[in-house]
């Protein structure tokens, strides 16, 4: 009997089709507003992970045409001089998304900052401004790596309306706003975290299955259901006796592989996504700024 193996939702290409459309996009707008979007991310210290996530914000910023205005700066960096750059960041006409990349030195607070942050240009879709637009079903930016999962979802016609949906996990960055989004699609959704008694039990009847817990191989073969959608968003660095480091998911993807009709990998899944609408939610920003039309990419 041939044995089934799950299709991938391979986020590589559709953030490669989502960069595509930007780039025609602002190539069209910027010789009508004389100048293209811009996007500003502020990194504090030297965190070599944060280093890496920056540069690569900074590439696709450069492969789709919006100016980058990254700024670095020293460890012992005060929280009142970051406020005082993001205030003139909010006021500055070339700039129309800014992010604090995380985790910040432990003498910052990240909260205050992002609400420093003007809720128009909060690319991150984080401010609570947005937030609750997102609770009421209002326009506004999303957050990106739950939103990314929505749009592959899109992209392959993977029906929500009426489903069971269950997300791992209820941090503020994935988990809270994902099971907005999913509700908001008309899935009936279920959040379940470390206190969730009986994990399998809750994780057994998704028809949507969001793995959002920071936790390698949490999710096993017999947690889901047969045919179901499994989306990874673990980013977990593990290391092998060798001590050779990779990346995995909170996913054990390959006994899921037989049980699940759609897997996304790790690396190449969610990740490219996160990006795709950072840059996307920058476009949006610039677009609404001046009075242009940003429809969906």
């Amino acid at each position: 009997m041939e044995t089934k193996t799950a299709k991938l939702l391979d986020g590589k290409a559709l953030a490669e089709k989502i960069h595509q459309g930007l780039q025609e996009r602002i190539t069209e707008l910027q010789s009508q507003i004389g100048r293209p979007p811009g996007l500003a991310v502020l990194m504090v210290g030297d965190n070599p992970a944060s280093a890496a996530y920056v540069r690569n914000k900074e590439k696709a910023c450069a492969k789709v045409g919006i100016a980058s205005f990254g700024q670095h700066f020293p460890t012992e960096t005060s929280q009142g001089e970051l406020e005082e750059i993001i205030a003139a960041l909010n006021q500055d006409p070339q700039v129309d998304g800014i992010l604090v990349q995380l985790p910040l030195p432990n003498h910052l607070d990240a909260v205050t900052l992002l609400h420093q942050i003007d809720p128009d240009k909060d690319a991150d879709g984080l401010h609570p401004v947005n937030l609750g637009r997102l609770v009421r079903g209002e326009a506004g930016l999303r957050s990106c790596t739950p939103y990314g999962v929505m749009r592959l979802l899109q992209e392959y016609d993977i029906p929500l309306r009426g489903k069971q949906a269950v997300v791992v996990g209820r941090s503020i960055l994935v988990g809270k706003p994902m099971a907005l989004m999913l509700l908001e699609a008309d899935a009936t959704v279920t959040i379940a975290h470390s206190r969730s008694h009986d994990l399998k039990s809750i994780t057994q009847n998704a028809d949507i299955l969001i793995a959002a817990a920071g936790k390698a191989g949490l999710i096993t073969a017999d947690m889901v259901k047969p045919g179901a959608v499994v989306v990874d968003v673990g980013m977990n660095r593990v290391t092998d006796p060798n001590g050779k480091s990779r990346l995995v998911g909170d996913v054990h993807l390959e006994s899921i592989a037989g049980v699940a009709e759609f897997l996304t990998p790790v690396p190449g899944g969610v990740g490219p996504m996160t990006v795709a609408i950072l840059l996307q939610n920058t476009f949006v920003s610039y677009a609404k700024r001046h009075g242009v039309s940003s429809d969906e990419l």
